[in-house]
Formats: C-alpha cells, structure tokens, sequence
C-alpha cells in the first residue's frame, strides 16, 4: 500500500493523495482502526526530543509527508520520492468532505476554538448537504480520566464517527490521541493542526503555491513571527545534522 522511507532520522510514507483515499475508504469498508499521521520539520524535531511523540508515531499507521523540505531530502538521498507525495489535510479537506458526503461517512472534528469547528460545517454542507458532520471545541482539560476528558470521549464515541479529525496544536494533538485511542470509538483518526482554522477563516489560508516549492513557512512565519519563530528558525539546524548522517 505505502512505500516507507527513512529520512530526517524518521519513517515517513511516500503516499499520493489518491491512495490515501483509497486507503482511508477500505479502512472503514473493513471495519478497521487506522491512526494516519503527518511528518514536517517541526513534529520531526519534537520526535527527537519527546518520548510521547516517538510513541504516537510509532503507533501510526500511516505518515503522510506534510512539506516539501521533507521531500527535497528524501530526493537528496535517492529516494523515489515526488511532490505529489506531499500530502497535507489542508490541501485535501474539501475532497475528505465531499468523498465524506457520497459515502455516508461520519466525519467530527475535535479542536480549534469554540466556534471554528461549526463554521467550517457550515462551509462544508454549504456544497455537502448529506454531509454527517460533528464538532466540539479543543478548548477543555485534557487530564485522562479528567471530568472533561471524558465528556468529550463519551461525544465523539455517540457520534460514532469514521473520520475523527483532531486539531489542537503539536504537540497537544498527537498526546490526546495517543492517551486516549484505547477508549475511542472511529476507523480512522488524524492530526489535522490549524486546518479547520482556514477552513473558518479564523487563520489566512497561505497561497498554496508557495507549498508546493517549500515556502509554505515564510507566509506563516511572516504572518505569526512571535509563535512561530522558533519553530521555522532555529529547529531546523538541528535537523541538519540527521541531513547530513546518512
């Protein structure tokens, strides 16, 4: 199904978009549970630095490529690895949704502020009108046998969902699921980060242009520059030297 590579010190997947469809749809036409996961340079700098990240990524099944500096490393090393490979939840959200809507899937998405998952719902039936679609905010404490905690898992689990998107920020998204999994109810489970922000409008959606040539970051940074400073500055100089190991 995949062709896994390592890279960056990491496994990742060189998958297109049309197969991970492929793969999402025989994943709930079989009954199965899939944890499918996305590497870019900041959550390959958290996997170095934070036993919980090894482990979430560890027990993912899929790991999309999610930025093109990833792929110009693989090509780097001589990897069979192209920009159709790069696949991100941001790009392919409005396709999820409609393909959502033709198969009857049950889509939620857990995150983002209060108000943000509901407004991009409107967006989606607004083309989508027998889109099944549920959302709660991320905004709530996360302790695993916490009060909160629990009374989301008891939504979404009533929901029943296929699709469970989770989109609190990393590394607060990858711990919730990886914490919580064992007692959630879905086919397949995502990390989708600020998504649905754009999606809402909450979040200026970058030119997606600029993704495809790997400067996808200078749009972010240039808009959030506090918050994301170190993120695009000084990680990457640490990924240099697992660049340059192989």
């Amino acid at each position: 199904m995949t062709s896994r590579i390592r890279i960056l010190g990491v496994d990742v997947d060189a998958l297109t978009e049309d197969a991970l469809f492929k793969h999402i749809g025989n994943t709930i036409r079989n009954g199965q549970r899939r944890v499918i996961s996305n590497h870019n340079l900041h959550s390959i700098y958290l996997y170095h630095h934070d036993p919980e990240m090894r482990e979430f990524y560890e027990k993912s099944d899929v790991i999309l490529i999610d930025g093109m500096p990833i792929v110009f490393a693989a090509k780097l090393h001589g990897e069979s690895v192209k920009a159709g490979h790069r696949v991100s939840w941001t790009d392919l959200i409005t396709k999820l949704m409609s393909i959502a809507n033709e198969q009857g899937w049950r889509v939620f998405f857990l995150g983002s502020k209060p108000g943000v998952g509901e407004t991009a719902g409107e967006i989606f039936r607004s083309s989508n009108p027998e889109l099944i679609y549920g959302c709660r905010h991320g905004y709530f404490e996360t302790s695993r046998d916490g009060p909160e905690n629990r009374q989301v898992i008891e939504q979404i689990n009533a929901f029943k969902p296929h699709v469970l998107l989770v989109g609190m920020g990393m590394p607060r998204q990858e711990k919730w699921i990886l914490e919580n999994m064992n007692d959630l109810h879905f086919n397949v489970a995502g990390n989708v980060g600020a998504c649905m922000d754009f999606v809402a409008g909450v979040k200026a959606l970058p030119p997606r242009w600029l993704g495809r040539f790997g400067l996808e970051w200078t749009y972010r940074l240039a808009r959030e520059p506090t918050r994301l400073f170190r993120r695009y500055v000084i990680e990457p100089w640490f990924l240099l030297g697992h660049l340059f190991k192989r």
